[in-house]
């Protein structure tokens, strides 16, 4: 029997309509936000616009001394408590228990979590420390770990918010759910197409479970467009791949927008009082533009698509959700 997507209906401001911009953030006073990937890009972007805003930043980075260069530029523009680096390393899921724990520790409620991280089409077959696909197991697998890890200090906030950053690439995504981790042949664009549409799944089920619960969590996702960030350096080549790579990424980048550009989405998800659950922000043209709520792969849509992902990424890092 197939299966008839859900698709909610999806009500944005006119593609004309005011420009939304940093400057229309709200004050994040008193609100906490974890950001992974915060050390460049998007990440780092996102990390400055809350920073300036009031928010305590955890800046949750792989690359050490990358984060702490980051550190200084997000302090810089923090109006509120001083930014922090969570040391994380999102390939590697007893990386994402210490974070976990560390903050548990501490006990802060967690306000706003920005599932930013992630690789993008690695030419050559790569695994996470758990041996899951790279692509899969650090934008969809160690994201619904860190999330599920950090639910209890989530709860804890009065309007706790999750974005999960996906990508145009998405649209072209499906699971591949005979080999989801690539094992028998390996494809760059389609592992990464797979990945991003598995955001979309995983924002869509952990919507779905919170208001299951009553929970008062609102799950969303983004994506930034057609941006220039070194996302598109982390699938390095050699020989005259590499040259080729390095005119592609030239050509890329003078169509782009501006990463602080491409970073709004991602802040109007997370920041825009009142927006409904399971929303999908990007820009307004698709690859470039303001923000305002957008469509996706019509594979999103698809509940049993999104269970079925979420008992698997169960299944794989052994990370359960508890809501009570």
């Amino acid at each position: 029997m197939t299966e008839t997507p859900h698709r909610p209906t999806v009500t944005s401001p006119p593609l004309f309509a005011r420009r939304w911009t940093v400057a229309d953030i709200p004050d994040q006073t008193g609100r906490t936000a974890v950001i992974t990937g915060a050390n460049s890009g998007l990440g780092l972007r996102t990390a400055e616009a809350l920073a300036t805003k009031g928010a305590r930043v955890l800046l949750a980075c792989r690359n050490e001394l990358k984060a702490a260069a980051a550190l200084e530029q997000v302090s810089a523009a923090a109006t509120g408590p001083k930014p922090e680096v969570l040391p994380l390393d999102l390939a590697d899921l007893a990386s994402i228990r210490r974070a976990a724990d560390h903050l548990d520790v501490r006990g802060t409620p967690i306000d706003i979590l920005v599932n930013n991280a992630g690789v993008m089409a690695l030419p050559r077959h790569q695994r996470t420390a758990d041996g899951f696909d790279a692509q899969f197991g650090t934008n969809h697998l160690g994201h619904y770990a860190l999330t599920g890890s950090l639910l209890p200090l989530l709860l804890r906030a009065p309007e706790p918010r999750v974005v999960t950053v996906s990508s145009i690439a998405a649209w072209g995504g499906m699971i591949n759910w005979l080999d989801p981790n690539w094992r028998r042949v390996y494809f760059r664009w389609p592992a990464y197409g797979q990945s991003k549409l598995a955001n979309l799944l995983f924002t869509a089920e952990l919507h779905r479970r919170a208001r299951a619960v009553g929970a008062n969590l609102t799950a969303v996702a983004a994506h930034p467009g057609l941006t220039a960030t070194n996302l598109y350096n982390s699938a390095p080549e050699k020989g005259a791949a590499a040259a080729l790579a390095a005119v592609q990424q030239r050509m890329l980048f003078s169509l782009a927008q501006s990463d602080a550009k491409g970073a709004l989405p991602q802040l109007y998800a997370a920041t825009t009082p009142g927006l409904t659950g399971n929303s999908y922000c990007g820009p307004a043209f698709e690859a470039f533009g303001y923000p305002r709520r957008t469509l996706r792969n019509p594979f999103a849509y698809s509940r049993f698509q999104a269970r079925r992902l979420w008992e698997l990424s169960e299944r794989l890092t052994g990370v359960t959700y508890g809501w009570s």
